[in-house]
């Protein structure tokens, strides 16, 4: 299948590499057209209804007509001096709440808009909510409805609150807006010249490390605009799927899906460009169509079985009961197996177009280079293998310790301050820091007949006995009045690890002491969505990890036809992810005295570190295999290997770590976390492992290392295959008289 592929890529180079841009651009404009119809805001839409926060939530859609793309806005009023609100003042802010209520919000036309954007122009629900109790503000409600990951939703908030201002500030009041939306606008706007900055700065590292590697602009910019075709197809297929299915995805998905693309595609862009640079130099007489194809044949296995190792690693998602794991899975599953068929013909095919020009201007194929710094570090790691071994553990092992002690935070804030932060934080100071996010105890009948408000009086009670608990609403009963909702205002912020813990703990504790036997009670509300979230990820990476690891090790048994590799494998990369981890409890629980690491960083290093980071053991074990069916010492095999492989492995490895850590300087903290660990995961399995660890492993083991089938074992000379370097007889000289090799890369050609 491999070589049928990238032959017939290579044989006709035009046709595919224009299949793959019209489908580039149309499915990139279908999934900017599409991608907001398929994506869902809520978290506890994505627990299964077993859960409790769960079934409260379905209580609120069916009994109180709450609608799943609500987006709820506390607005704050207040008099410009400080003072008081005066019963005139309070007029006019009920009858600014009026008008507001009456006054259609148009959506903004921006220039950059999707094409066939949804138009979210809506009257928006505008009324009273409560005053403070030394009566400075006044808190009005409003709601917006919409996916609020849509830009064009956004904008909407964003003359809304244009309207909001403006009403008021005609009567000397002023305004303050607070509330998921709000906050989630307000960071996008104070953030975004550094995403721009950050985008412009990891595009820049991406083509400076290719001119610096190739001395090619042209072998810098292909990579990119390929991947950025590939990229929209990958999209369009994860949208295109998730509407035939009825499936909807987080709206974390579409940019995660491009971050590993952007990481994989230009890392297997680059183990192409340096393996047919090299079979360029050693056959200059040959056509470089041909050398194409051969070089895409070898290449292709290694990275068809790096590509299924990621598809398998996150495919194990799908048996998660957690939605946003069960859906992120498939998603990015799907993404890379389009990479994949793009390895397998469109990068072949650009090699074929391109040939030697590919490199211009530089002179690297015409002049032999010298021995660079990648042969030097190779000799030095068959010569001495086992203290590279010694070394490489003791590093991984001071790294790990870091594990002692480790805590998960659940925490969502802890950012630089927003002004609906600090909207928040002056009602705090007069009200239960609660009131704009209200967690609710929905009520329902178990049998037909209707509610009485009398009934409910002894949970109430109970619930404003629970300390931390700062007000307890009056129940609100269903129209059919089978149903109640009570409203609790917690002195606790509701996106804090103590509202969590106290939902968790003694509210539901309450609730199931005091509610009648005829009754069932369910706890809603962020803190109590976000304590199920934790106890349904602590269950699903139970189940994962071992589950995937399964996978990627019969991935790797069967591509290396080895018992022992495998193991090796495996158990350098777990090393690896156990040093990550323990590198960010340390920076972040320990040094930054940050509650713990969060929540998500586990999962996420597994994934990425583990199953990226394979990639490199299989390229480097793949060509360390290949070197050994030639005669000769292993060791010199191994050698011959590295020199060739570690500036490839060195080049993707900064490549891909530079996309993860670009996340490493946005604003929000569990999002600085995840860029920061899992840039230092690639760093560590492409410089660390592929180029140090498992290598020296290999010269220590020798031909063993392929248990039960030994490469090379055999005296005779290769014939029909272009060997790399100097064949080497069993009658070789010393590891210290080795002969220079007779084409090698370097890191500067």
């Amino acid at each position: 299948m491999i070589r049928a592929l990238t032959g017939f890529s290579t044989r006709n180079p035009w046709k595919v590499i224009a299949v793959w841009a019209v489908l580039g651009i149309l499915l990139t404009i279908l999934s900017q057209t599409l991608i907001y119809r398929v994506t869902q805001t809520q978290t506890a839409d994505f627990l299964p209804k077993s859960y409790d926060s769960a079934a409260a939530m379905e209580i609120a859609h069916d009994r109180f007509g709450t609608k799943p793309d609500a987006n709820p806005v506390t607005i704050l009023v207040a008099r410009t001096d400080g003072r008081a609100l005066t019963p005139a003042d309070q007029e006019q802010i009920d009858a600014g709440a009026k008008r507001l209520s009456r006054l259609k919000v148009t959506m903004p036309k921006v220039k950059d808009a999707a094409p066939l954007q949804h138009d979210y122009s809506q009257i928006p629900q505008v009324g009273p909510a409560m005053t403070a109790p030394d009566g400075t503000f006044e808190l009005l409600s409003a709601n917006l409805t919409g996916n609020s990951a849509d830009p064009g939703l956004e904008n909407t908030f964003r003359a809304f609150r244009d309207n909001a201002r403006a009403e008021f500030a005609a009567q000397n009041l002023r305004t303050g807006f607070t509330g998921a939306l709000a906050e989630q606008v307000d960071s996008a706007d104070d953030g975004k010249a550094l995403a721009t900055i950050t985008a412009a700065c990891m595009v820049g590292l991406i083509v400076l490390l290719h001119v610096l590697v190739f001395r090619s602009v042209l072998a810098a910019l292909l990579p990119l605009i390929s991947v950025a075709l590939i990229s929209g197809v990958a999209s369009g297929a994860v949208v295109g799927t998730a509407l035939l299915t009825g499936i909807k995805i987080d709206t974390s998905v579409p940019r995660l899906i491009g971050v590993v693309l952007l990481g994989i595609g230009i890392d297997y862009f680059l183990f192409m460009m340096f393996r047919f640079r090299e079979q360029l130099r050693a056959r200059p007489d040959r056509h470089h169509r041909a050398t194409a194809a051969e070089v895409s044949q070898k290449v292709g296995t290694a990275v068809t079985s790096a590509a299924l190792t990621i598809v398998a690693a996150f495919a194990t998602l799908g048996v998660a009961s957690f939605g946003q794991f069960r859906v992120l899975g498939p998603a990015v599953a799907v993404s890379v197996l389009v990479m994949l068929l793009a390895s397998l013909t469109l990068m072949p095919a650009v090699l074929a177009v391109c040939g030697r020009k590919l490199f211009w201007p530089s002179r690297a194929l015409k002049a032999e280079p010298r021995p660079g710094t990648a042969a030097r570090f190779a000799d030095l790691v068959a010569r001495r293998p086992l203290t590279m071994v010694l070394a490489s553990l003791a590093l991984l092992g001071a790294l790990a310790a870091g594990l002692a002690g480790i805590r998960m935070d659940y925490g969502l804030g802890g950012g630089p301050r927003t002004a609906s932060q600090t909207t928040a934080l002056e009602i705090s100071r007069a009200l239960p820091a609660g009131v704009a996010d209200p967690t609710s105890v929905y009520v329902e009948t178990k049998n037909a007949g209707p509610l009485s408000p009398g009934a409910l009086d002894g949970l109430t009670q109970r619930l404003t006995r629970v300390a931390g608990v700062g007000q307890v609403a009056k129940p609100v009963l269903s129209e059919d009045r089978q149903a109640a909702r009570i409203d609790l205002f917690l002195t606790e912020d509701s996106q804090s690890q103590r509202a969590r813990d106290l939902v968790s703990g003694p509210i539901r504790a309450a609730v199931a002491q005091s509610t009648p036997t005829d009754l069932t009670a369910h706890v809603g509300g962020t803190p109590a969505v976000f304590a199920d979230v934790s106890t349904a990820v602590d269950r699903d990476l139970r189940l994962v990890f071992p589950v995937a690891a399964v996978l990627i090790g019969v991935i790797l048994l069967l591509l290396l036809r080895s018992l022992l590799a495998p193991v090796v494998l495996m158990l350098s990369v777990g090393l690896g992810f156990a040093a990550t981890l323990g590198a960010a409890t340390l920076l972040f629980q320990h040094g930054m005295d940050k509650p713990g690491v969060n929540f998500m960083l586990p999962l996420v290093l597994f994934l990425f570190v583990v199953a990226l980071g394979t990639d490199y053991n299989i390229l480097i074990s793949d060509r360390i295999r290949e070197e050994m069916e030639h005669p000769g010492p292993p060791r010199a095999a191994v050698a011959r290997a590295l020199r060739h492989t570690a500036p490839a492995i060195a080049t993707a490895g900064l490549v891909l770590a530079g996309s993860f850590g670009s996340l490493a300087v946005t604003p929000d903290p569990s999002t600085q976390q995840i860029g920061f660990a899992t840039a230092l995961g690639i760093l560590l399995s492409a410089f660390l492992l592929s180029i140090v660890l498992v290598p020296a492993m290999a010269a220590i083991l020798g031909r063993g290392l392929w248990w039960p089938l030994r490469p090379g074992r055999t005296t005779a000379q290769p014939t029909g295959r272009h060997h790399t370097g100097t064949p080497l007889s069993p009658q070789s000289p010393p590891r210290s008289q080795w002969p220079a090799p007779q084409h090698q890369d370097t890191y500067y050609p």
